[in-house]
């Protein structure tokens, strides 16, 4: 049996033979470390780089957008204002057409222009609400057919080209338009 002194000698001599050989090999292989390290470094250099490239396009690109979109919420806003307008426009034309209605046929009762006024503006509301190009087109050659009957018919009126005390075609019309169900 080896003594405790032999013991400690021999694991102290392993544990510089295992020192020897590992300062051994970092000596023979320090320029690959060095290579290794140096690659490294700049493998995060041209990482860091290429990162703030990106940084950069991207916040290009963001700003791109931005500006796109407040172009495009601008012309949605200039075009709803004209469509606000419009309707308000549209409105203002079937406030007047009903007062010719009131002063041409002045003996109908109050109700029956009102009416009239209604059924114009449901049309325009139908019309206004559609999201349908084609319903959309339709509904308004409806509302300008009928807005022009009202005022032919009520200009027919009051020169004594009619007789009768109604509307008769107007009416016919809003007859023709309940039996075709509004859309929107």
């Amino acid at each position: 049996m080896k003594t405790l002194r032999q013991r400690i000698h021999d694991t102290v001599s392993l544990i510089h033979s295992i020192k020897d050989r590992n300062l051994a090999w970092q000596t023979a292989n320090q320029d690959q470390q060095l290579k290794l390290s140096h690659d490294q470094r700049l493998a995060e250099k041209k990482l860091a780089a290429e990162l703030a490239k990106k940084n950069v396009q991207l916040a290009h690109e963001i700003e791109l957008l931005k500006t796109r979109q407040q172009a495009e919420l601008s012309m949605l806003k200039t075009r709803c204002k004209e469509d606000i307008k419009d309707y308000q426009q549209y409105l203002d034309s079937l406030n007047q057409l009903k007062l010719v209605i009131q002063t041409s046929y002045a003996h109908l009762p109050d109700a029956i222009a009102h009416t009239i006024h209604h059924h114009a503006k449901s049309l325009l509301n139908a019309m206004w609400e559609t999201e349908n190009l084609a319903e959309k087109i339709k509904l308004e050659a409806q509302l300008i057919k009928f807005m022009a009957t009202i005022h032919d018919e009520a200009h027919q009126f009051r020169i004594g080209s009619l007789s009768g005390g109604l509307p008769e075609n107007t009416l016919r019309l809003m007859d023709q338009d309940t039996s075709q169900p509004l859309t929107h």
